[in-house]
């Protein structure tokens, strides 16, 4: 079997090792666009060449990204050795993520974790690593809500479904432990350092809160992670979905980003300041990073926020009239959760509320790393605190710009700004705004049920 690179012994070691382990079968996943892992099926006796890069694939076109012709020549996926973990859901299997090579020589330009890989090492040559934790909020649900004509998603136990909300029931988490029992349980195995779990604000919704990590540390993470809830939850007979906004009623799922950024060398956060002249203990650098978000936050939205259906949560209001304590305008508070940006007061870190779970982590947090660093380089400042709810602005404000309404709106503002051309490969920018704006057109164009109730007999 041809390989890129030679076969190292430590490397057969490894392999010896987990086989003695009980691991059959060894994946290394590069991530497409939708953030789902793809590889081969490996013999574990073969890892050694799955390591030097024996895998090739056609990787255009996956998750719709893109178009691929027979006469290109193929990517090579380089696992990454450091990411490997023993699956715990099922011990037959190991993961690894992997970074796209094209030709077995130069990253992918469509290869989402070398993305982020360039703006980590760009951070690091100006002395900064970018710490990331991330809220990941998800619905899972009883197999029969797929066949519901109202596109209810009926939750594993009634508890579930409490008024005005099941968030922070406790009998409502202990009637779900089925799923999350296990859930906490391999996180806890795979180093994750889950500190709590939740039922959330929507019938069937859960969070899940773990310990921060470098950048693209975490990232790997959530590969692995979305790729176990959704293999746990068939095991308890269950389906899970990590879509922003699965119904009308509902709350939607986010995937808040803390961000901060350290010293290269000491590790040292550089986002807290006892001499900070607005008195809140934060520093210049915190400040400016979240400036330059605020800068580039509809840009930001195109890859935060990927879906048609991710707009339906960044409104101002639930259904039935209540906040949906989801973000409106691109600006930030102390501890207002009403913005986009939000300042804690427990934690060194930059909550971007934004975020939602249908997005790629490498290319936001590629973008929002960039972002950020081009505030700090230019020494902006976002201005003061916005201490209203910002929910009760309206549709404009003099003091933040309205996050995009649309994903077409996103889309446009991601194309048009130049800091997205820095960050990515032409290629990537090119081929992504063309099929966000497919997917915004094929919305667009379908008459749904809302609109023959609205407008079937009144014209």
């Amino acid at each position: 079997m041809d390989t890129t690179r030679p076969i190292e012994a430590e490397h057969q070691a490894l392999a010896e090792s987990l086989a003695a382990r009980g691991v059959e079968y060894a994946l290394g996943g590069f991530i497409d666009i939708t953030g789902r892992a793809k590889s081969k099926v490996v013999p574990i006796g073969h890892l050694p060449n799955l390591l030097a890069g024996s895998e090739r694939y056609t990787p255009r076109g996956m998750g719709d990204l893109g178009q691929m012709t027979p006469n290109e020549d193929e990517c090579v996926a380089m696992p990454d050795p450091a990411t490997l973990q023993i699956c715990p859901w099922d011990t037959r299997f190991a993961f690894m993520a992997a970074d796209l090579l094209y030709g077995g020589t130069e990253p992918f330009a469509h290869c989402t974790r070398s993305m982020l890989k360039r703006q980590v090492e760009a951070a690091a040559a100006e002395g900064f690593v970018m710490n990331l934790g991330v809220e990941v909020e998800l619905y899972v649900f009883k197999p029969e809500s797929l066949d519901r004509t109202d596109g209810y998603l009926v939750p594993m136990a009634r508890s579930g479904e409490l008024k005005p909300t099941p968030a922070y029931d406790v009998e409502a988490a202990m009637d779900a432990i089925d799923f999350l029992g296990p859930m906490a349980k391999y996180l806890e195995e795979t180093g994750f350092g889950i500190f709590s779990f939740d039922t959330e604000g929507g019938d069937a919704q859960y969070e899940f809160d773990c310990t921060y990590a470098p950048a693209l540390e975490m990232a790997d993470r959530l590969t692995f992670f979305r790729l176990m809830v959704k293999q746990v939850a068939k095991q308890a007979g269950l389906i899970a979905s990590f879509m922003p906004k699965p119904y009308t009623s509902s709350w939607g799922s986010g995937a808040h980003f803390n961000m901060s950024l350290a010293d290269v060398e000491t590790g040292a956060n550089l986002f807290r300041d006892a001499a900070d002249l607005r008195g809140k203990g934060w520093s210049k650098t915190a400040y400016s990073f979240v400036a330059g978000i605020m800068r580039h936050a509809q840009a930001l939205a195109a890859v935060a926020t990927p879906t048609v259906n991710s707009y339906k949560r960044l409104a101002p209001r639930l259904a039935d009239g209540s906040v949906s304590w989801a973000p409106v305008f691109a600006a930030y508070g102390d501890n207002n959760r009403s913005c986009m940006l939000r300042l804690p007061r427990n934690r060194p870190a930059v909550e971007n509320r934004a975020v939602d779970s249908a997005a790629n982590t490498y290319i936001t947090a590629a973008l929002m790393l960039a972002a950020g660093l081009e505030g700090v380089r230019q020494n902006l400042d976002p201005g003061e605190p916005i201490e209203d709810l910002t929910y009760d602005w309206g549709a404009t404000s003099d003091s933040a710009v309205r996050l995009p309404r649309t994903l077409l709106e996103a889309i446009e503002a991601f194309e048009a700004d130049p800091l997205v051309h820095e960050t990515f490969p032409s290629q990537f920018v090119s081929a992504y705004s063309a099929m966000k704006r497919a997917e915004w057109d094929e919305y667009h164009t379908a008459v749904s049920a809302w609109e023959r109730d609205k407008y079937l007999l009144m014209f």
